[in-house]
């Protein structure tokens, strides 16, 4: 059934509250500004009933208004929204929706079905990732997705070319859609989706050669000392999620979590990614070291001091006896 548009132009400002209040009289079930317009839409059964109420109610108000009356195109919304996701290129990679992917190398193709879970290559964040990913991801790799969603992110690394990838995700929800996902695109063998805290599930998929957290920078940051435990050095971690304004604040947590070098940055709109790599000594092992290097000086100066005390004592002795 078609829809009925009535715009109604006030002849001046001053009238448009005036005009409103005339509108919902008549039955109007909500209004719009379109410009300096008055909007309420109304189904055609609803229109052919009560339009001339709502003219008249509009012009006696305001007897200069232009009113006007236009038919809306019926319009499926279950398939329209189809039309506001696209395909994304990412280098090496493209994120399509089932409907655009027909003709492509599904080998370099991550086919999602956007539904509850997050993750469709519409947002800033994953896009961040998956740039970042390319040169990152080796043939062979083994790699945990924490805060996998739609396990977009765990799925492009498998068509990276690596063996191992364990998405995980704690939002009961997303996993089914997720679970679908690898399967449609044919890794099921490299790719298992894991419900649960990454906190508690990441040492127990460790070691991973690269970690990617497309989450809120406050649980990347809670998460730091799980994933250093977790990647090897020469390793990687990619870190996605966070705000342009975040960036210095996490970058400082990276660095007091110590044992990470950063390799590369990537921004878009408002959101910050960077890529680091696990060094050959991490903070734990520096403190040791300090603590190992505080003890044995310590021990040093203990022991320099036992001996002036026996040198003392031997001068002592030595001096009594040629008394």
């Amino acid at each position: 059934m078609p829809l009925i548009r009535l715009s109604i132009l006030p002849s001046v400002a001053a009238l448009r509250d005036g005009l409103s209040s005339a509108l919902f009289a008549a039955g109007a079930q909500g209004l719009q500004e379109d410009g300096d317009a008055l909007v309420t839409v109304l189904d055609a059964a609803h229109a052919r009933a009560h339009l001339d109420a709502f003219v008249e109610g509009a012009r006696s108000v305001d007897p200069a208004c232009v009113v006007e009356i236009s038919e809306l195109p019926e319009v499926d919304w279950s398939s329209a929204w189809r039309s506001r996701i696209g395909a994304h290129e990412l280098g090496a990679l493209a994120i399509v929706p089932p409907w655009l992917a027909e003709g492509r190398d599904l080998s370099r193709t991550v086919v999602i079905d956007p539904e509850m879970a997050f993750g469709t290559g519409e947002h800033e964040t994953t896009r961040c990732v998956v740039r970042l990913m390319e040169g990152v991801i080796r043939a062979g790799d083994t790699v945990a997705d924490l805060g996998a969603g739609s396990a977009v992110l765990a799925i492009a690394a498998a068509k990276l070319g690596a063996a191992r990838v364990a998405a995980i995700e704690f939002d009961h929800d997303a996993i089914n859609n997720a679970e679908q996902n690898v399967a449609a695109n044919g890794v099921g063998e490299r790719v298992i989706v894991l419900e649960g805290d990454a906190a508690v599930l990441l040492p127990l998929v460790a070691p991973v050669r690269v970690v990617l957290a497309n989450i809120l920078s406050s649980v990347i940051t809670l998460l730091l000392p799980a994933i250093g435990a977790a990647v090897p050095a020469g390793g990687a971690a990619i870190f996605s999620g966070i705000l342009v304004t975040e960036r210095e604040s996490v970058l400082a947590a990276i660095d007091v979590a110590g044992g990470w070098r950063v390799v590369r940055e990537t921004q878009e709109g408002e959101w910050w990614a960077v890529c680091v790599e696990r060094t050959a000594e991490d903070g734990r092992e520096r403190r040791r070291t300090a603590e190992d290097g505080g003890e044995r000086r310590r021990t040093a100066e203990n022991g320099g001091e036992r001996q002036r005390t026996a040198e003392g004592t031997a001068e002592g002795t030595a001096e009594g006896t040629a008394d």
